[in-house]
């Protein structure tokens, strides 16, 4: 039997590129995402690889993702492989000159997105069993905090925490989770975050050799390909270039 993956926010980035991975591994590919133009796109682009099904979801929208889950009708019904990559980051200002609407929406998905597709989905991946995959895209943001980081950071590292704890809850299950925490990723991450800042976008990379989506697609098939009687808990990835920094002191 042929294995479905369901991927969120597949329109760009990690997702897309996660899309592509699986798609020339033969996988069933259930692909959601807000822009549907993008998602037709992609589904006729990998139709000659694998079965896709496209859905267009914003994970912030509960109802919607229920509704969704339950209609997957075969092949998409049986899931193996959930990555939970929908997700942003608003803005680089200290917390005191922030603007809450951004707060908030961040929360809404990367913290509240991710659960409710999650907790829809658990069933399935239960009923599938040994070998299936939770993939939580988190980042170095939830571990090593940064000035601007602020909800951002804290909603990565709610996705670390819910990993490991809902990893302890589906002990017997099967069903494997993992936290990939990826750093400095040259993707559509830092126009979202600028608000099309094409200049911030360049100055970030540049010189860099951030890691690109199609190394996390990589990564992310070796987990779900990975023999079923292994778990990777947690990953993290730095492009070679990037490291830690010392702590900052403010002086008089």
């Amino acid at each position: 039997m042929q294995k479905t993956v369901f991927i969120t926010g597949a329109t760009s980035g990690f997702g897309l590129a996660c899309a592509r991975r699986f798609a020339h591994e033969g996988w069933n590919l259930v692909i959601t995402g807000r822009r549907s133009d993008r998602l037709e796109a992609l589904s006729t682009e990998l139709a000659p690889l694998s079965t896709v099904l496209p859905l267009t979801l914003d994970v912030r929208d509960t109802d919607s993702v229920q509704a969704a889950v339950a209609s997957l009708q075969a092949p998409f019904d049986s899931i193996h492989t959930l990555i939970n990559n929908a997700g942003l980051a608003l803005g680089t200002e200290p917390a005191q000159r922030c603007d809450l609407e951004q707060w908030h929406r961040m929360i809404d998905t990367n913290v509240k997105g991710l659960t409710t597709v999650t907790h829809a989905l658990l069933p399935r991946l239960i009923e599938t069993g040994t070998g299936a995959s939770v993939i939580n895209i988190g980042s170095v943001a939830g571990h090593w905090p940064y000035p601007g980081g602020n909800v951002y950071c804290g909603t990565k590292a709610f996705v670390e925490q819910f990993s490991y704890a809902l990893r302890g809850d589906l002990q017997g299950t099967g069903v494997r989770v993992t936290n990939l925490a990826p750093g400095l990723s040259e993707s559509e991450f830092t126009l979202v975050r600028t608000d099309g800042n094409q200049d911030a976008h360049d100055a970030l990379y540049a010189g860099a050799n951030p890691i690109q989506p199609e190394d996390i697609a990589e990564t992310c098939w070796w987990i779900a390909s990975l023999p079923p009687h292994l778990n990777v808990n947690a990953l993290e990835l730095m492009p070679v270039r990037q490291a830690f920094s010392a702590l900052s002191i403010y002086r008089d």
